[in-house]
């Protein structure tokens, strides 16, 4: 993510996925937090979908 629209795009792609109750993507840090009972493969296919690379990290 380069910009506030890739911002926008990544966070609209997540709250539109299943199970995904709430959503918080950082510019600076490249990263998206993502909260709820969404499937793995399903986060990160909106993100693909969107155009943009994903890998999960579970904290």
């Amino acid at each position: 993510m380069s910009c506030q629209h890739c911002v926008r795009a990544v966070t609209e792609a997540l709250e539109a996925t299943a199970g995904v109750e709430q959503v918080v993507v950082d510019l600076a840090a490249g990263t998206a937090e993502v909260q709820g009972p969404a499937a793995a493969e399903d986060v990160l296919a909106a993100v693909s979908a969107a155009g943009y690379e994903a890998r999960i990290e579970v904290l």
